[in-house]
């Protein structure tokens, strides 16, 4: 089945502005603490938009964030993150963590891959499948398409959810 919007679906009730800056508050002290127990400094800034709170961890100096800014890294603490946040709340929570422009990088990435899977449609192939990503990823993904005037759709389940590109 496909869904491009990627959206919570079922009983969910929408998320206030209030709810969401309280997600954000409860995530900037468990990562304070974190960093505290790995003696990193870092500077955090929140943010709610589109839905979603924002979380990004700062320094002026790349170095000092490095080691977390891996984004297989950043992942993992973002479901740490909420995780400890839905624990908090009760709710579950789709919240958005950046450690030291980690998302500006993925997204990049993100353009790169897209830029690849339409240079494979204009070779000849009618559609170009995507590696399974996040739902956050996905959407990107299907921003990133529909800005170059092409269709996507997501398709399968869990982790194995992933997106597939087709001229419109």
């Amino acid at each position: 089945m496909s869904n491009t919007t990627d959206a919570p679906v079922g009983d969910r009730e929408a998320t206030t502005v209030e709810q969401l800056e309280q997600e954000g508050d409860i995530a900037a002290d468990y990562l304070e603490g974190l960093l505290d127990i790995a003696d990193i400094d870092g500077d955090l800034a929140l943010d709610v938009r589109a839905g979603r709170a924002y979380v990004s961890v700062e320094n002026d100096d790349d170095a000092a964030l490095r080691l977390l800014s891996d984004p297989d890294t950043v992942q993992a603490l973002q479901e740490l993150t909420r995780i400890a946040v839905q624990t908090r709340t009760g709710r579950f929570s789709r919240l958005i963590l950046d450690v030291g422009g980690s998302r500006d990088a993925r997204h990049r990435q993100l353009e790169k891959l897209v830029e690849r899977a339409i240079a494979r449609l204009d070779e000849g192939a009618s559609q170009a499948s995507l590696p399974a990503m996040s739902s956050y990823e996905r959407k990107l993904i299907h921003d990133i398409v529909a800005d170059r005037g092409l269709v996507s759709e997501s398709y399968g389940d869990g982790a194995d959810r992933h997106t597939v590109i087709r001229r419109g």
